[in-house]
């Protein structure tokens, strides 16, 4: 087997790990513990999120620890955290390219080749889409993949609003949803619901929510929002008009192997094949951890479980192959997490006319009044995960360029009016202003380049 790199390479990293959910962590913290100084690329848009489908999750319930249940996000930052102390370094980008054709493997990340000796897959899998006729019309425009990012939309506040889906996260949609929405439909296509019997009861004891057996959508209809839907009961094929100002999907997933897929062994879902109960996959040196394998539990516990037995066993085929080249670290306890405190709301006793990046609508309105500075201006909810996942990357763009433009964030749950003002439909949406005018409007991730090209080009422009 072949694995020498040739003089003056790149260094052959011991493993790197693809995917950042609660696989990708797990594995990480292990390997970094078995001083295997492992690379993970956290992914940025491709197939989700960085931190997996647990960042588009309001309270996780069921993770062994914590009795009181934490915030999806927030259970992925200590993830993270963790990893990071052990000695994990993240790369945040996509994987472009895995070429499982030569040893050692070869991955393409934001423009960079690696080598690497072993590969963790645990890209995890993506929420389906329906396909409705007028879908693309009214995406973000009425209807969501994600209820915890966009419910708190002031667009949805006290209306009807649709949850498509039967299992788990579709109860727990509609469920949120109620906080926000006078009503909520849960449409269901079978006569059953397949979340769990605690979930499923909440569901049906809630006054707010009604369950539709046997229901499918056939399309959407409104004008420049989304105004209704056309059902069909797919018992007697009869159609109905049912009018929401919302429609989310819970209707499951796929895993995101397109990277891999003629290279690995794939079951007919799609969904990576590896030994029962183990996580090798069909080439020597690859294993797969998560949800991008497991086609029918799909939890975060096992997806962490998954991650544990990816990175022992990618360390006794390292050890065994006598390819591992482990680190030396510096003290046998690295230091303890230092978790950044959360921006405080300003006012006029600390706003900071210089500041680079603040909160709330009394920053947003000095700075647009005052500052002759190019102003980012985001709007995010407390549970959104892409919120959560685009803010730091937003703050090192406005670090990276030394003061010449500033950031404010907008909690829209707490500011309805301003991001109604606005014309805000989804979160996270980002505005770049200049002179009170607005330059640019993004909605969703997006690539941190694309904003730091847009506030140059301003910046370029005006010197």
């Amino acid at each position: 087997m072949d694995v020498a790199g040739s003089v003056g390479s790149p260094p052959i990293e011991n493993l790197v790990i693809v995917g950042s959910g609660p696989a990708g962590y797990t594995a990480a913290i292990y390997a970094a513990r078995a001083n295997l100084n492992p690379l993970l690329v956290t992914g940025f848009q491709r197939g989700g999120i960085p931190g997996g489908q647990l960042m588009t999750t309001t309270h996780v319930e069921n993770f062994p620890g914590f009795p009181d249940g934490v915030m999806g996000p927030k259970l992925m930052d200590l993830m993270k955290a963790q990893a990071i102390r052990w000695g994990t370094h993240l790369l945040e980008a996509d994987a472009d390219v895995i070429d499982l054709s030569q040893r050692p493997f070869q991955l393409e990340v934001d423009g960079t080749t690696i080598k690497t000796h072993a590969l963790i897959i645990a890209t995890g899998a993506s929420a389906n889409r329906l396909g409705l006729p007028q879908e693309q019309r009214f995406w973000s425009r009425g209807i969501s993949a994600c209820a915890i990012c966009d419910g708190a939309t002031p667009q949805f506040r006290n209306e009807k609003l649709a949850v498509v889906g039967g299992g788990d996260s579709a109860c727990e949609e509609a469920m949120y949803l109620t906080k926000y929405g006078s009503h909520v439909h849960l449409l269901v296509r079978s006569n059953r619901l397949r979340a769990s019997a605690a979930m499923a009861d909440r569901v049906q004891a809630n006054p707010q929510i009604s369950v539709h057996w046997n229901t499918e959508v056939v399309d959407a209809s409104g004008d420049d929002w989304l105004n209704s839907l056309q059902l069909r009961d797919r018992d007697t094929k009869q159609e109905e008009e049912l009018m929401v100002r919302g429609l989310f999907y819970a209707i499951g997933h796929t895993p995101n192997t397109d990277l891999v897929v003629n290279q690995l062994d794939c079951d007919a879902k799609g969904y990576l094949k590896t030994n029962p109960g183990r996580p090798e996959t069909s080439i020597e040196g690859v294993f797969a951890a998560g949800d991008v394998a497991d086609a029918e539990w799909r939890q975060g516990i096992t997806a962490a479980g998954s991650g544990c037995q990816a990175a022992l066993l990618a360390e006794r085929w390292l050890s065994g192959n006598d390819l591992a080249t482990l680190m030396k670290r510096e003290s046998v306890e690295p230091a303890q997490t230092d978790a950044a405190p959360p921006t405080q709301i300003s006012s006029d006793q600390n706003f900071n006319p210089d500041g680079l990046w603040q909160k709330g609508s009394y920053a947003l309105r000095k700075l647009y009044h005052d500052s002759s500075r190019p102003l980012l201006v985001v709007y995010t909810s407390p549970s959104c995960g892409p919120c959560h996942v685009l803010k730091p990357q937003l703050k090192r763009v406005l670090k990276e360029l030394g003061g010449q433009a500033q950031g404010v964030e907008i909690d829209i749950e707490a500011n309805q009016e301003i991001a109604e003002q606005a014309g805000v439909n989804g979160t996270p949406t980002v505005q770049l202003f200049q002179a009170k005018n607005l330059i640019h409007q993004w909605k969703g991730v997006k690539q941190r380049s694309v904003f730091k090209a847009a506030i140059e080009d301003l910046l370029n422009a005006s010197t």
